[in-house]
Formats: C-alpha cells, sequence, structure tokens
C-alpha cells in the first residue's frame, strides 16, 4: 500500500534545537545505514529515546539514530532484518513510521545551491556596510585625497565582492543573451556593471561622486530575494523527495522454489513472483497460483475489489488483498501499463510548460525600456555637453535608480511569503508559477476514490442489522484483512458488539470467511458464495444456515475536509466536477453526497486527460485533485493539480501542489490565498512603477547623486518586502 506521510510542526523546544549537529549526525550514519524509515509522528526528545530504544531491542539491530528535523530514523542491521519488522515494532509502542528509499535520500542531502547563495549574500552584506561607512564620510564634506582614498578603498572592497556575489545575475543574463532574450537578471547585471565602471572611472579622475554602494546594495537585495526564493524551492524538494523515497520498489521472486526478495528492477519476463496479502503487483503479469481479491483503486478508481484467479490478467500497481498469489511476468519495467501513462504524461506536460510567470512578462516589458532609456539619457547628455564621462554618470544613474531591485524582488518576496502561509496550512507548494496559475483556477475537478474519499470503506446500516447478526459477522471478520472486514469490525467494535462464539474461522482467498455457530455453518463474503443477489452498493453478505443472507453495506469513508472544500469552491463561484473510474451508482452517489453538479463516472485515464483538455481548450483554468495513476496524465494537463501526500508517487511528481496532511479544506483557502498573492505581486509592480515615474525624470535630469540612488532604491526595496509580508 502507498504509505503517508504526515509532517508536523512541533512545539517542542527540543525540536528546534542543534539542526547543524543533527544534519552531521544524519550524514554520518546514512553512510553504512541499511534502512531508513520516516517518523511522522515524533515530536520532542522523549519520542527519539522511545523509538531509538524499541529499534535497538530488535535482534540484528547494531545501531539506530533518529534525526528529529528531518523525522528520520537510520538503522545499521543485519541483512537478515526487514523493514517490516522494525516497523511493526514501532507501530506497537503507538508510533507511525514508513520506510524510505536510502538511496534516494541520500542524493540529495547537501544544498549546495543555498549554501553557495547565503555565502555571497553575507559577502555582500559585509561589503555593503563597509563600503556605506566610507561613503558616510564622503557625504559629509570629505574632498580631495581623502575623498579619493576613501573612494579607492571602496573600490577594493567592491571589485572582488561585485566578482564574487553577483555571479548568479551575470549567469542568468549571459545564458539568455547568448539565445537572443532578456529576462530581469539582464538589466540587473547592466546596473552593476555599470555602477561599478563608471565608479572606476569616477575615482580615477578624482571625481566627487562614486556608485559603489550603490552596486553593493543593489546586489545585496537582489540576493536576499534570490535565497528567499531558493529556500521555499529547496523546502519543496526536499519534501517531495522524502515523499518519493517512500515507495521502495522489492518483489519476493521464486528461484529453484525458494523465496528471494530482489530489487523490481531486477525481474525479468518469465520469473514467477510470489505476491502477499497486502502487497503491490510489480510487474504486469498472469495468475497462475492462489486465489484472492485485487484492488485496482489506484489505477483505475475502482473501489470495489475484484476476484483473482489462475488465468486472470493483472496489472503493476494493484493490490492483492486476501490470499497470497503467484504471478508470471509478462511485462516489466518500462514496459508495463503502468510506465506506459508517462507517455500521456509527457504529452500532457508539453502544454503547462508554455506557461510564462509575471516577473518574465515584467522583464519583457522593463527591460527594453530602462535599457532604451538609459541609452537616450547617454546620447541626450553627450550631445548636450559633449562630456563622455557626465553622460555615462548620468545613464548608469539612470540605471541604477529604475530600481531592478524592487522589480527583481516583487515576485520572490510574495511567493516566499504565500508559499509559507500555505505550508502551515498543510500545501506545499512545489512549481515556481503555480501560485500565479492557481490565482486564474475557474473550474475544478476532484478524482473520487483516494481524493475525497480516505480509500476505505464506511459501514452504513450496521443499526439496521439485528444484534445477532452483527456480533457473528464481527467474529467472521477479525480474522481478515479485507479491507470491509476490517471497516465492519472497526464499527461494531465502535458501537460495543462483541464477536459471537464462532468455531473453525477460516478464511477462503477472493471469496470471503466461514466457520461454525451452534452447529450451524455461517459465511461472510462475496454475494455470488452466499447464494444472495447482488446490490448496487457494495456489500458483504452473511449467510447464517438457510436463513436468507443480511446485507451489510458500506460507502467510501469521505475524506476529512472534503465537504469543506467542494463548498467553499463552489461558493467562490468554481465551476466544479467530479471524474472517476469508479462504477456510475458509485459516482452519481458521492456527486449528490457532495453537492457536486457536474459528474463522470468509468472513465480511463485517457478519459480523464483528454476532457481536462478539452476544458483547457474551451478557455478554462483547469485546477485537477487527484491521487491515482488514473490521474496522472489529468494531472500534468491541468492548469495547476493537487495531490494529497497519500497519492502514487507518479501522481505526486505530476502534480504542483502537495496536500501534506489529510484534511482536504486547505484547498478553498489556498485559492484564496494565490488570489491574494497575485494581487500583491500586482501592487509591488505598481509601487515599482510609481516609484520609477517619480525617481526616473530626477536621474535623466542629472539631478539623482549617488546618496539619492541609493536611498531610493533601499525604500522601494523595503516597501516591496513589507507589503509582500502582509500575506502573512
Amino acid at each position: 500500500m502507498t504509505a503517508t506521510m504526515r509532517p508536523q510542526i512541533s512545539a517542542c523546544p527540543a525540536c528546534s534545537a542543534a539542526p547543524a549537529a543533527e544534519a552531521l549526525a544524519e550524514q554520518a550514519a546514512q553512510k553504512d545505514a541499511r534502512i531508513a524509515l520516516s517518523l511522522p509522528s515524533i515530536h520532542c526528545s522523549a519520542c527519539i529515546v522511545a523509538v531509538e530504544q524499541a529499534l535497538k531491542k530488535v535482534p540484528g539491530v547494531e545501531s539506530a539514530r533518529v534525526n528529529l528535523t528531518l523525522k528520520r530514523a537510520t538503522i545499521e542491521a543485519a541483512p537478515e532484518v526487514m523493514p517490516d519488522q522494525l516497523i511493526e515494532v514501532l507501530d506497537k509502542i503507538g508510533y507511525e513510521a514508513h520506510e524510505l528509499d536510502a538511496g534516494t535520500l541520500s542524493a540529495t542531502q547537501t544544498d549546495r545551491a543555498g549554501r553557495e547563495l547565503l555565502m555571497r549574500l553575507a559577502v555582500a552584506g559585509f561589503a555593503m556596510m563597509n563600503v556605506m561607512l566610507l561613503s558616510v564620510s564622503v557625504w559629509s564634506g570629505a574632498a580631495d585625497a581623502t575623498r579619493d582614498m576613501f573612494h579607492w578603498i571602496s573600490a577594493a572592497i567592491t571589485l572582488p565582492t561585485i566578482a564574487f556575489s553577483a555571479q548568479p545575475f551575470f549567469r542568468n543574463a549571459w545564458a539568455v543573451l547568448k539565445h537572443g532574450h532578456l529576462n530581469m537578471d539582464v538589466p540587473i547585471s547592466l546596473a552593476i556593471l555599470l555602477a561599478v565602471v563608471t565608479s572606476l572611472w569616477e575615482t580615477t579622475l578624482s571625481g566627487e561622486h562614486a556608485y559603489f554602494d550603490a552596486a553593493l546594495a543593489l546586489t545585496f537585495f537582489l540576493l536576499a530575494g534570490r535565497y528567499l526564493d531558493h529556500r521555499t524551492r529547496a523546502i519543496a524538494r526536499s519534501a517531495a523527495e522524502e515523499l518519493a523515497a517512500l515507495e521502495v520498489p522489492r518483489a519476493i521472486r521464486i528461484e529453484d522454489g525458494d523465496e528471494v526478495q530482489v530489487p523490481a528492477a531486477q525481474l525479468a519476463i518469465g520469473d514467477i513472483i510470489l505476491v502477499r496479502p497486502g502487497g503491490r503487483m510489480p510487474v504486469d503479469g498472469e495468475i497462475v497460483e492462489g486465489h484472492s481479491e485485487i484492488d485496482r483503486s489506484l489505477l483505475t478508481g475502482e473501489t470495489l475489489p475484484v476476484f483473482g484467479g489462475p488465468g486472470q490478467g493483472v496489472s503493476a500497481g494493484e493490490v492483492n488483498l486476501t490470499g497470497p498469489l503467484k504471478i508470471r511476468a509478462t511485462a516489466v519495467g518500462e514496459e508495463t501499463s503502468l510506465h506506459r501513462m508517462a507517455d500521456l504524461v509527457a504529452i500532457a506536460e508539453s502544454g503547462r510548460s508554455r506557461y510564462t510567470s509575471l516577473a518574465d512578462k515584467a522583464a519583457k516589458l522593463y527591460a527594453p525600456g530602462v535599457h532604451i532609456l538609459s541609452a537616450l539619457s547617454f546620447v541626450g547628455w553627450y550631445l548636450y555637453t559633449f562630456d563622455v564621462r557626465t553622460a555615462l554618470n548620468i545613464a548608469a544613474a539612470v540605471l541604477i535608480i529604475t530600481c531592478p531591485c524592487a522589480l527583481g524582488l516583487a515576485v520572490p518576496a510574495v511567493t516566499t511569503a504565500a508559499s509559507g502561509r500555505l505550508f502551515r496550512k498543510g500545501m506545499l507548494i512545489k512549481h515556481s508559477t503555480a501560485l500565479e496559475r492557481l490565482a486564474q483556477v475557474d473550474t475544478v475537478v476532484f478524482d473520487k476514490t483516494g481524493t475525497l474519499t480516505a480509500g476505505t470503506p464506511e459501514l452504513m446500516n450496521l443499526d439496521q442489522v439485528s444484534s445477532r447478526d452483527v456480533s457473528i459477522a464481527l467474529a467472521l471478520a477479525e480474522g481478515s484483512s479485507h479491507p470491509l472486514s476490517r471497516a465492519l469490525v472497526a464499527a461494531a467494535r465502535a458501537k460495543g458488539f462483541a464477536p459471537e462464539e464462532v468455531e473453525g474461522v477460516t478464511e477462503v482467498p477472493g471469496y470471503g470467511a466461514k466457520g461454525m455457530w451452534q452447529g450451524r455453518e455461517v459465511y461472510l463474503g462475496r454475494a455470488a458464495w452466499v447464494g444472495a443477489d447482488p446490490i448496487s452498493r457494495t456489500a458483504a453478505w452473511l449467510k447464517v444456515g438457510d436463513e436468507t443472507p443480511q446485507a451489510f453495506e458500506f460507502m467510501d469513508k469521505l475524506r476529512e475536509g472534503a465537504e469543506q472544500a467542494v463548498a467553499s469552491l463552489i461558493a467562490g463561484g468554481k465551476d466544479v466536477y467530479l471524474m472517476s473510474g469508479d462504477t456510475t451508482p458509485a459516482v452519481e452517489e458521492m456527486a449528490a453526497r457532495l453537492g457536486i453538479p457536474h459528474w463522470l463516472a468509468e472513465a480511463l485515464p485517457a478519459d480523464k486527460a483528454a476532457r481536462v483538455q478539452a476544458m483547457s481548450a474551451e478557455g478554462k483554468h483547469v485546477l485537477m485533485v487527484g491521487d491515482g495513476l488514473n490521474d496522472t496524465a489529468a494531472l500534468a494537463a491541468a492548469h495547476v493539480s493537487i495531490s494529497p501526500a497519500s497519492a502514487l508517487d507518479a501522481a505526486r511528481v505530476a502534480s504542483d501542489i502537495v496536500l501534506l496532511g489529510g484534511d482536504l479544506s486547505p484547498i478553498g483557502e489556498a485559492v484564496q490565498t494565490a488570489g491574494s498573492a497575485i494581487r500583491r505581486i500586482k501592487e509591488n509592480f505598481r509601487i515599482a512603477t510609481l516609484y520609477n515615474i517619480i525617481a526616473v525624470p530626477l536621474a535623466v535630469a542629472g539631478l539623482a547623486t549617488p546618496l539619492i540612488a541609493a536611498l531610493a532604491m533601499s525604500a522601494s526595496s523595503i516597501t516591496v518586502s513589507l507589503n509582500a509580508l502582509r500575506l502573512r
């Protein structure tokens, strides 16, 4: 089964202590670790002690270390120790645990890009403070040799600092210029370079003004915005990688009669594979031995398990529920039906890649305008004064005072604030333009099974069944791992029922359970097995002796917050659709239950993707919310997409936003927050534009001194950042 990871925000003081030391300890332990476990429910130092002690008591475990910051345990153990054993041990002491792919995690342990940005930011900040101290002396009246000395000292500090700290802007600008394009980094790089060049020229000519402080301030503020944006993306990548690592592909191959556990990548066509109850099919194949029921919900959306026996085909990703099955592989790896869905996804994603962000749109308008204005200022002043020095000085002032800094901060400052707000609500923004696209949504499409529902059945008619029948059914269901049996046991126990004394209870894989009660045979299982007429709703049937079978009716249990999410979206004027691969009666009933006006049943993966693409062609901006492989192509085709953390890895990768908890109610708030974020971004652009309308004439007229340019630029940057913080 797909594991669920629910990161929690801890209020415990120990949770925030010594993260650096923990990271080092994590890396040291990871080198030789055989097993990595995710521990989403730990929250304090007492949890660490309890988990480590429990793990160390397991025979064969050499060491166990828990990282509280990452909510992760790394274990060195003998080869015979299986992750399932350790998960069971932790479950018994009350801690949820899921196996992680240690190889996936070890490949992403360090955030080199983030460290580099932070280091460049620190260097720029330190240099900026020192140069500004020197500038204050110049502004205060230092003249002649003293002024020249301060300018040369400023140059000595600024040149290596700019060469090191401004590299990200120079690299990005050069990358787009090589292809004949412009982005925001082009005017930024030009402003920095011109400020440095004109300052050096002024210094060599013993001029009164130099722009070293402005160049460093520009670099510092923009690096701050770039780092904030990077941290938001890094958190998203880190959590997404953790979620991806929750699924560890492994299979049991039969070799000369022995069971051998091997990576799924080593399987070949013709291999005989054992799939135990609760296990997921690692390949496409044919059942050669055994009977069971198979859950296809993640692939097709069907909530009702199907019977599986010799000769029947199965697909990778389906779940074996009740009895052990031996499968002969007919397709492995990229040839499985599961991987063929990747083609649909690739086609669908090509449409989304054409989306242009607000920052890029602003750069297309802003960059040429600033360059043209600066060039005209240079030409005009040169023709007026025939002084290259004066003309270049004013052209540089125009570039600096037109403030690419405020525009450069306009988007990352807001997206960082909005992403932080949504993360605290349990939503992880993975894509840099997801918020902008989410704000445009006018149509929302929900999958049913595993998305609007928890993917687990809920007993609906317990109060309509006699106490005797409930107690007999409870006795038969307690020894079964079938989802309907587990739901029956949970509902009966919650109502205080005790099981009857039923002897010789045995489970018949694929059919149900039977036993003897007061000398009569009793059965609990499929309608055909007990001689009952099937009904439209999912049901388990109880037959006592020769009596008429009694139905226990089930419905998909709604995911927490599903009703609130749908209601808030409809109240916000969105068109809401329900699309599912489930049967027509089940989908129709769910739509009526939630008040969803439009629905589509028995939809194949290609049908969902085609319907979403058709909506997009009609000019609608579609938000797709889904969790299964049958939703993956539709998630990629939608304007923006959301999947729960419990979704299959492929669905999470295709989505823009991951819902970390099980509660759907934040979806409505996310749409509202995205709208607020876009309004703030546009406000920031207007602030920067208004500032330029006031400041540019001063610069073009030659009235902007270095002091005015630096102060104005800093003031606009701070204003943009404060406006963004209103989202928090």
